[in-house]
């Protein structure tokens, strides 16, 4: 019988608070100056007005709202978001493995793993926090909480591998990280890096169309460009972009719905890099909001900015899609990884959903 943990969400988050120190450059500025500048991806300048006017922003523990106020080096400034009401998500989550040092759950989609963006509290981390903050007590070793080692896309399933131990956490994430360095040299050798490496992801994942071939290895690199509601930018198919490596094999292909299941190893993990290398093989994921045949966005107008802003100042929800968005079919189906902190290298963990 499988083993779930989770609390439901409160119907509204604790607020956040963000802390700023004024440097000798930007002494002189006016508050609003400084806001608007310096935080211009957070809130347009009428947004950051009304919070400022609304006593949100506070100058050395005193709250101003004067926008005009003059800045001194030095100064300590900390805006507080007011709590707000985050969009659905769900809570449960499976334990499909646990030990002293690990744990891997099955993650739904719908769910995101870090804060971020509108979900600040609705995601995996709280969720461990709550976990661990309900346990007696901890061994020395351990990490507070138990904390994700990679990310899954807000509405991809499946597998999750959390740390338990700092050298847990240490070392998985240096499993990733070399996963991903290899990529990029000659492709035999790259296939041939599969067989040495630490940790082992593959997918699952509906897309639209029939693939041909059995077996497909993409090899695309992926880079970003400026797009409207993603502040850092969007993740694309771009030859002037980090290289990717997927090999995709085929499961099943449903010619009358014209659709296909394929089965996807990643041996890099660039963020999107499933949605993006499908797609760019001309078969996006089935109900995928964002990527379209050549691993682009749908629309990409990166020179509209929106400066309406909502109720707490900030920015209204981009119309068009963003990457958090839902919609596709992929899912994280094993996970083959040498543990973490066993002295006998030939021991490995294959652990599916």
């Amino acid at each position: 019988m499988s083993k779930t943990f989770g609390v439901p969400w409160p119907d509204f988050n604790d607020g956040l608070t963000y802390n700023d120190v004024v440097s000798a450059s930007d002494s002189e500025l006016t508050l609003i100056d400084y806001y608007s500048s310096k935080h211009k991806n957070s809130a347009p300048l009428q947004g950051w007005l009304q919070r400022i006017n609304k006593g949100q922003i506070t100058v050395d523990g005193t709250v101003v709202t004067e926008p005009k106020t003059i800045l001194r080096a030095g100064s300590k400034l900390v805006y507080h978001r007011l709590p707000w009401q985050e969009p659905d998500a769900p809570y449960l989550l499976e334990i499909l493995y646990e030990d002293d040092d690990v744990i891997a759950l099955n993650k739904p989609s719908g769910l995101q793993v870090l804060p971020g963006g509108l979900f600040q509290q609705r995601t995996v981390l709280t969720q461990l926090q709550w976990r661990a903050n309900k346990q007696n007590s901890l061994p020395a070793c351990q990490e507070s909480h138990s904390v994700p080692v990679h990310r899954l896309g807000r509405g991809t399933s499946g597998i999750l591998l959390c740390a338990k131990t700092k050298l847990a956490k240490t070392r998985l994430a240096a499993y990733f990280a070399d996963g991903t360095s290899v990529v990029g040299g000659n492709r035999d050798a790259d296939m041939k890096s599969r067989t040495m490496r630490k940790i082992s992801k593959i997918y699952r994942a509906l897309v639209n169309g029939i693939l041909d071939k059995d077996e497909i290895v993409i090899e695309q690199p992926i880079g970003m460009v400026q797009y409207p509601g993603v502040a850092k930018g969007l993740y694309v198919a771009s030859p002037s972009g980090k290289p990717a490596l997927s090999k995709v094999s085929i499961l099943e292909r449903d010619v009358q719905g014209d659709h296909t299941i394929v089965q996807v190893e990643i041996q890099s993990g660039r963020p999107h890099q499933i949605r993006i290398h499908l797609s760019f093989i001309g078969h996006p994921l089935l109900g995928d909001p964002l990527y379209v045949p050549g691993g682009q966005p749908k629309c990409c107008d990166a020179e509209f900015t929106n400066e309406s802003y909502a109720l707490d100042g900030g920015y209204q929800r981009p119309v068009k899609p963003v990457p958090g968005d839902c919609g596709y079919h992929l899912h994280a189906h094993q996970l083959v990884l040498s543990h973490p902190t066993t002295n006998e290298e030939s021991i490995e963990r294959i652990i599916w959903c």
